[in-house]
């Protein structure tokens, strides 16, 4: 993430509604509605835990760290880095794009099913929903078509982003909910389990585990810390933006799961299927089949305007802080439209090894859930190191300006901080045990992926950092990448991996690999 460029220019400033509706659109998606689903009453209970111990932990923390460092690039990279060095940080941006990454076929396959449910016989669109090849190849198509379309400059992925994310995100989330008042209001069956209650089971861990992977649907607000100098009176209006834009963010998760729940019992309730199937419902209830297909259209394209806009921005970031010598030169390759072409090659390529998984998953829905397991722990792993960075800067950047800061004193950050740092602990933990709801074939293999698979993607920067070169250093890159704190001359202070360098490193004016 580019702070420095994202800005906007100082003669303009974001209205509260304004910066509202822009965290909203960015959270917002509905291919995991149907996950929340079977839990019923209980669902509004989780939504709004994630929202208080992470949501908004997370879109507040982030926008000091942001403002703090406004002028400075790198992201979370300079956040993290600039708490527990170099090194720590480049784990907090490679986590934050890989994650990115393994969530592509996650999110696809929900593309998959919107094309799948296009036709209009619906016995016919759920089987070939469930089709293993039929999903495959979609996953792939849309994915390499998002790369291409990324290949040729910020001008098509602005644009389709922005009508993709009204077109197929908002428009149906509002017509969801407004179907499911219309359902109740005109006699329809209510299929939803009541007897659950608002407060869930908490000593059922297994019954837990859906619920942890809500943290991911708020995943993204941090993007939305660029903005908080973007905003008259930041102090005040910044954080009454954000409380809007989460008030607004949590009804439309709510609602939009309620909706479902109504018109499907839970024991009929697909991970990846669900939500198609519940227009379809509600559409044939109503005599307006002819609909069904011009809603999968309108997710379908939501999709691929949601791929869009993170094929180009997570790889952007790292490639980024790449040039600054922490990559070698392969990946600061970039095409005549100055794109990342090389990372966007590589991470197409990880996309498809992962879509193949397909062939030794008992599922597609099995595949859909592991594969949203381990993207929520390593994302977790990211927010966990953002969070503590936040509260350690408090002390070894006690100095530095904060034209946004959490309370007076340090307490604010302890308070928000700590939540965040604890709830992503709490989602990181039960996201390891397999859900009791769902069939994901052998329990050998659910643990091997996610245990063997965080410790392969945490392992690899660490290997790429220490083999980092003087001769990754792409000059003018380095000359505009400001050097972190502790790499200043009157630096007060040194973080723990300093230590390992080489003695002449800490007397530097810019960093030694950058």
């Amino acid at each position: 993430m580019d702070v420095k460029k994202a800005t906007l220019s100082k003669g303009f400033k974001l209205s509260v509604m304004t910066l509202a509706i822009m965290n909203v659109t960015a959270v917002v998606s509905l291919r995991g509605l149907p996950a929340e689903a079977v839990y019923g009453l209980s669902s509004a209970f989780y939504y709004l835990f994630a929202a208080i111990v992470f949501l908004i932990p997370t879109a507040l923390v982030a926008a000091e760290l942001a403002a703090m460092f406004s002028d400075k690039q790198g992201g979370v990279f300079r956040w993290v880095g600039e708490a527990f060095g170099a090194r720590t940080g480049f784990l907090a941006i490679w986590l934050q794009w890989i994650e990115s990454t393994i969530w592509y076929p996650t999110v696809l396959t929900f593309g998959a099913v919107s094309i799948a449910f296009i036709g209009t016989n619906e016995t016919h669109d759920m089987s070939l929903a469930s089709n293993k090849l039929f999903t495959l190849l979609v996953v792939m198509a849309i994915y390499w078509a998002a790369t291409f379309i990324s290949l040729k400059g910020m001008g098509w992925v602005g644009k389709i982003s922005k009508w993709g994310g009204m077109v197929g995100t908002i428009i149906p989330a509002g017509l969801l909910i407004i179907l499911g008042i219309v359902y109740l209001a005109t006699g329809g069956t209510n299929h939803m389990d009541l007897s659950q209650g608002f407060f869930p089971d908490l000593t059922k861990l297994d019954n837990l585990v859906l619920a942890s992977s809500i943290f991911l649907f708020y995943a993204g607000m941090e993007m939305m810390g660029i903005h908080v100098m973007d905003v008259k009176n930041p102090t005040r209006n910044y954080p009454r933006a954000i409380i809007i834009g989460s008030l607004v963010t949590v009804c439309i998760f709510v609602l939009g799961t309620f909706a479902l729940g109504l018109i499907i019992p839970a024991k009929d309730i697909s991970l990846t299927q669900s939500l198609l199937i519940g227009f379809d419902d509600y559409f044939r209830y109503l005599h307006l089949s002819w609909a069904s297909p011009v809603i999968a259209i309108a997710l379908m394209f939501g999709v691929l305007a949601g791929v869009l806009t993170w094929v180009a921005g997570p790889s952007k970031g790292i490639f980024t802080v790449g040039k600054a010598g922490y990559l070698p030169p392969f990946f600061q390759k970039t095409n005549r439209n100055g794109v990342q072409s090389n990372i966007l090659y590589i991470q197409g390529a990880i996309v498809t090894l992962l879509a193949l998984l397909f062939v030794v998953m008992p599922s597609v829905q099995s595949f859909y859930q592991i594969l949203s397991q381990l993207t929520v722990l390593l994302y977790l792993i990211m927010y966990m190191l953002m969070f503590a960075a936040a509260i350690v800067l408090r002390y070894r950047m006690k100095a530095t300006p904060r034209p946004f800061r959490l309370g007076k004193r340090n307490g604010m950050m302890w308070l928000l901080g700590g939540l965040g740092f604890l709830g992503s602990l709490l989602a990181f933990v039960l996201s390891f045990i397999p859900p009791g709801q769902i069939a994901t074939g052998s329990n050998t293999v659910w643990y091997s992926v996610l245990v063997i698979g965080c410790l392969l993607v945490v392992g690899v920067p660490f290997v790429i950092y220490a083999l980092r070169k003087p001769s990754w250093r792409d000059p003018q890159a380095a000359a505009e990448f400001a050097p972190f704190h502790w790499e200043q001359p009157a630096a007060a202070s040194t973080p723990p991996q300093q230590a390992s360098q080489p003695r002449k490193s800490r007397k530097r004016t810019t960093p030694r690999n950058v």
